[in-house]
């Protein structure tokens, strides 16, 4: 859910902004090496790079920083990426879903520290399937609604594997299948409509709407685990109504 989700609307001190920047730099970063080492740093043929790069770009990651990474990915530097996803399954407060993936090259650490966030801010691990089977590896386009419309999201998408478009503040979300995940975002370029990510998520099937009271404590655990260097997404089933979230944004007032 990193990038799209809705606790990433609420509003924080210039401070915590500051800090979650740098984090979230290091965490595309991360992506954008992988990406690299896998397949290559010819982004024509490699839309798995590409993609990283467009999320990266999106968030005023440094053209320098994104170079870098693409040669370090890509051993263009002598320089060795090892860096290993493991998927994590647990559960938040109110038995909220939550499937924290890590990209880490230490296992141990990240198992420890996922285990220990969970463990401090009202979660509970859980064991391997018991939460995934809830959700399906989905392709997932998020577009600003700024500058299209629905219509002409859906005109692009449409013939080109899109599932669903949903309107999510001030973004379209568009569903496919994982494998029409690149097809779908060619569409969209070949119609001219710009996209701030194209990624590969684990999409509920069913959503669960949580109050307020529970909205803050899971949003609570969200904040703790993504501040470890090694969680990459935080993917969960918990939906909030207008409702919820005008309570939500009044806590920050």
């Amino acid at each position: 859910m990193s990038g799209h989700s809705k606790w990433a609307t609420t509003k924080h001190k210039k401070a915590i902004i500051d800090q979650r920047r740098a984090k979230s730099f290091a965490k595309l970063i991360k992506n954008i090496e992988v990406a690299a080492k896998i397949g290559g740093p010819d982004l024509a043929g490699n839309p798995t790079l590409q993609d990283a790069i467009q999320k990266a770009k999106k968030t005023s990651v440094p053209n320098d920083n994104i170079d870098r990474a693409v040669k370090r990915g890509a051993g263009l530097t002598g320089e060795t990426i090892e860096y290993t996803t493991i998927m994590y399954e647990g559960y938040g407060p109110n038995g909220v879903a939550l499937l924290v993936e890590c990209l880490t090259d230490n296992k141990n650490r990240a198992a420890a520290d996922v285990r220990t966030l969970m463990t401090r801010n009202g979660g509970t691990m859980a064991d391997p399937g018991s939460v995934s089977y809830n959700f399906s590896r989905k392709g997932l386009i998020v577009v600003p609604q700024e500058e299209t419309t629905e219509d002409d999201v859906l005109a692009a998408v449409l013939d080109a594997g899109a599932e669903e478009v949903q309107s999510e503040d001030d973004t379209f979300e568009i569903i496919t299948e994982a494998t029409d995940l690149v097809p779908a975002r060619t569409a969209l370029q070949e119609a001219g409509i710009d996209y701030n990510s194209a990624d590969v998520a684990f999409v509920p099937h069913l959503k669960v709407e949580i109050d307020a009271d529970t909205a803050r404590k899971v949003f609570k655990l969200i904040d703790a685990l993504d501040d470890s260097d090694d969680v990459q997404n935080i993917y969960s089933n918990f939906d909030i109504s207008p409702d919820v979230r005008a309570q939500l944004e009044e806590d920050e007032d």
